[in-house]
């Protein structure tokens, strides 16, 4: 699932002016009911194509979407199966996200910092693991909250098609 979220997430982010209008035209709309998921929790909306859409489209607006791109940086290099390949991962996501010079620097402290660049010494699947749930709780504690609160989510589920199962309902079960 994580290289599913990446692959849709990479997408998104190749294009620098995106913007939730895709959400919103036509028959790629999400439903109503997919738009209220979002709000059970933080993964429910990372796990939908839609949701996932969105909350980047809402980060890129906040300037933060490194989080997101770490997040999923960080999923991918976990699932790598050759070993050889950890270490050249590992520096490419280290000097992207982590490293003094990154172009995309993430907000963590200086502890996660300095521990994350004492694991780039010897790279195994979990040396971005602490980091990368240093992101994760920032985002689900802070960014996933004032997106539920934004302009974008509320007009989102305003014209959001209701799902074919609220369109079948006959008019009086649909007042009711």
């Amino acid at each position: 699932m994580a290289k599913e979220l990446k692959a849709r997430l990479g997408s998104v982010l190749q294009i620098a002016n995106w913007n939730l209008s895709c959400c919103k035209i036509g028959k790629n709309k999400p439903t109503l009911e997919e738009c209220l998921r979002w709000k059970e929790s933080f993964e429910k909306l990372l796990s939908s194509k839609y949701g996932l859409y969105a909350f980047t489209a809402f980060l890129m607006s906040e300037f933060s979407e490194e989080n997101i791109a770490f997040y999923f940086a960080c999923e991918e290099y976990k699932n790598i199966k050759c070993p050889a390949k950890l270490a050249t991962k590992a520096k490419k996501i280290y000097d992207e996200f982590i490293g003094s010079e990154a172009p995309r620097e993430i907000n963590i402290d200086h502890e996660t910092r300095d521990i994350t660049k004492a694991n780039m010494l010897a790279p195994t699947h979990s040396c971005f693991d602490m980091a990368q749930h240093k992101i994760y709780m920032l985002m689900a504690k802070d960014c996933y909250p004032r997106f539920l609160r934004s302009p974008a989510y509320r007009h989102l589920v305003c014209q959001a098609k209701p799902s074919t199962k609220a369109r079948n309902l006959p008019q009086q079960e649909k007042k009711a």
